[in-house]
């Protein structure tokens, strides 16, 4: 006699794949809001200082003079941005990792939808290392050095640093973009194992439990 449907692995993988999606969903969108956050940093200086309801703060733009409290909010946002994507790079190769671990679990139903998702990520996690290890500290660095230092004329290690923060962006972009891809190979490999049918993955252990029940 049956008892109940025993264990299986099918329900176990959707789970596992479920997980993964949204683990990677919170790494992509994180990525977003970190770019936001950072650009809006710069921003929002220009509008303070054009526009700014606090009169006190007004004040004490006066008694600085316009420049010099530009440049000082400036260093302020920089500082934060620097520490914000610093923290950023190794949040994410925790993500990548957990991501990973997920999709290798799963692989054992529909290998080639987790494979390729896997793939994905695994080159995700590539950029997130070449970003933290190289262009994050060179960024930091560059951008440390300029900090205080008259735009006009454009300084020395100016044209460097934009080179570098379009090298950043544009990884940042590829990054996303291949994020998305691992996503939609996730989402295929969910709609297959819905679409599977429900006795596929347990007939063969009821056939063999059949003669001892």
């Amino acid at each position: 006699m049956m008892h109940g449907l025993p264990d299986t692995p099918a329900g176990g993988n959707a789970a596992t794949r479920e997980w993964a999606l949204l683990v990677l969903g919170a790494w992509l969108m994180g990525s977003i809001c970190t770019s936001v956050v950072a650009t809006q940093n710069f921003y929002t200086i220009d509008r303070l200082l054009a526009t700014s309801p606090n009169s006190d703060f007004r004040d004490a733009v006066a008694q600085l003079g316009q420049p010099s409290a530009r440049d000082l909010l400036r260093y302020l946002s920089s500082e934060l941005n620097r520490l914000y994507f610093q923290l950023w790079n190794g949040a994410q190769l925790a993500f990548g990792a957990v991501v990973l671990w997920l999709l290798v679990r799963s692989r054992r139903q529909h290998p080639i939808y987790a494979g390729r998702a896997g793939r994905a990520v695994a080159a995700m996690l590539v950029i997130v290392v070449a970003m933290a290890v190289w262009l994050t500290p060179a960024i930091v660095a560059l951008g440390r050095s300029l900090d205080f230092v008259p735009r006009d004329p454009a300084p020395a290690g100016m044209q460097r640093f934009w080179v570098l923060h379009a090298a950043y962006t544009s990884l940042e972009m590829f990054k996303l973009l291949i994020g998305a891809v691992a996503a939609w190979w996730i989402v295929r490999a969910r709609r297959e194992g819905a679409a599977q049918p429900l006795g596929s993955g347990v007939g063969r252990q009821f056939t063999a439990a059949e003669p001892g029940s």
